[in-house]
C-alpha cells in the first residue's frame, strides 16, 4: 500500500538519518528499488518526473503499475510514490491519478507566488492525506526540462515556505542535477546550518544526490536533510552494465537479446546501487 512520506521523514529528521528517492523511468526500475528496500527493509520514496510520466504513458499508469507490483511482490516497507519538480498543473494530475506525495517546485517564480500556490497545494494536498514538497532556491543543472543556475536558497524564505505547512523543503545549497562538474565547489554548509536553524524540525531534501562525497552526505544529514534524491547514479550504472554485456556479444549467444536477459545486468547494477545508497543513508532497517 502507497502511503505519504511524512511519517518516514519525521522519523529519519528525529533518528539522524535520510531516506532515499531513488527516480523509476519504468518497470525495470521499479522492481529493481522495491526489491532492494524490501530486502533491506528500508522505507523508500519513489520519484517520477512529468517527463518519465509521460514517458511511462501517464501518471494514473505509473500509479496502476506501481500499486500492482507493490502486491505482487508482497512489499511490507513504507513506499511513497512522489512527483518530482512538479509543475502547478502535474501536481494536480498526479493527485487525480493517486500519487501519494507530490513536489511543487515553485522555485522559478517569485516568492510571493510560490508562498500562494505552495499555501494552496498543501491545502489540497493534507486534505486527501497526502504529504508535499516545497522548493527555495535552485538546484543546478537540467533535469527533465526544468533548468536552474545553483542559486542558494534565502533562509528567510525558506522559513516563509516552511510555515506553510509543507512536509519536506528542498533548497538549493550548491547541489547539482546530473554529474557534477569538476570545478563544483561543493555544497554551502553554512547555507545549510542557517537554513535548518529557521525550518526547525522540517526535513530538508537534497537534490541531486549523485556524485555529492560520502562525507558530505553524512554533514547534510547531521544537518537536517532526511530526504536524498538519486537518479543518475543509476542510470549511470545501469548503462555502463548494458554497454558491457553487448560489447562481450552476450546478446548473439543463445537467446542473449532476450530483454529478460539483455536487462539483467543492468538491473542488478541498479540494485547494488540502490543497496549502497541506503546504507550510506542509515535507512536500514528503519521501516
Amino acid at each position: 500500500m502507497l502511503v505519504s512520506a511524512k511519517e518516514m521523514l519525521d522519523k529519519a529528521k528525529a533518528g539522524h538519518y535520510a531516506v532515499g528517492q531513488f527516480n523509476i523511468n519504468n518497470l525495470e526500475w521499479t522492481k529493481c528499488i522495491l526489491q532492494t528496500a524490501q530486502e533491506l527493509n528500508s522505507p523508500v520514496i519513489l520519484g517520477v518526473s512529468e517527463g518519465a510520466g509521460k514517458y511511462m504513458t501517464g501518471f494514473k499508469t505509473v500509479t496502476e503499475m506501481v500499486k500492482a507490483m507493490d502486491e505482487e511482490l508482497g512489499i511490507t516497507v513504507p513506499v511513497a510514490l512522489h512527483l518530482d519538480h512538479g509543475t502547478y498543473e502535474g501536481c494536480y494530475k498526479c493527485i487525480k491519478a493517486g500519487f501519494s506525495s507530490i513536489m511543487f517546485d515553485g522555485s522559478h517564480y517569485p516568492i510571493e507566488e510560490n508562498i500562494e500556490k505552495t499555501k494552496e497545494l498543501v491545502a489540497v494536498a493534507h486534505g486527501l492525506g497526502l504529504s508535499i514538497e516545497a522548493e527555495v532556491g535552485a538546484i543546478g543543472g537540467e533535469e527533465d526540462g526544468v533548468v536552474g543556475k545553483g542559486e542558494c536558497a534565502d533562509p528567510d524564505e525558506c522559513k516563509a515556505i516552511a510555515d506553510l505547512g509543507v512536509d519536506m523543503l528542498a533548497a538549493g545549497i550548491g547541489n547539482i542535477h546530473g554529474k557534477y562538474p569538476d570545478n563544483w565547489e561543493g555544497l554551502s554548509f553554512e547555507t545549510l546550518d542557517a537554513i535548518q536553524q529557521k525550518t526547525g524540525e522540517m526535513p530538508l531534501v537534497l537534490h541531486g544526490g549523485t556524485g555529492i562525497p560520502d562525507d558530505m552526505i553524512a554533514k547534510s544529514i547531521e544537518l537536517g536533510v532526511s530526504k536524498i534524491n538519486v537518479n543518475t547514479e543509476c542510470q549511470l550504472v545501469f548503462a555502463e552494465e548494458t554497454r558491457k554485456y553487448i560489447e562481450a556479444g552476450k546478446d548473439l549467444e543463445g537467446k542473449g537479446f532476450d530483454p529478460r536477459k539483455l536487462l539483467a545486468p543492468g538491473c542488478e547494477a541498479i540494485k547494488a546501487k540502490v543497496k549502497e545508497k541506503m546504507e550510506l543513508f542509515g535507512s536500514v532497517n528503519k521501516a
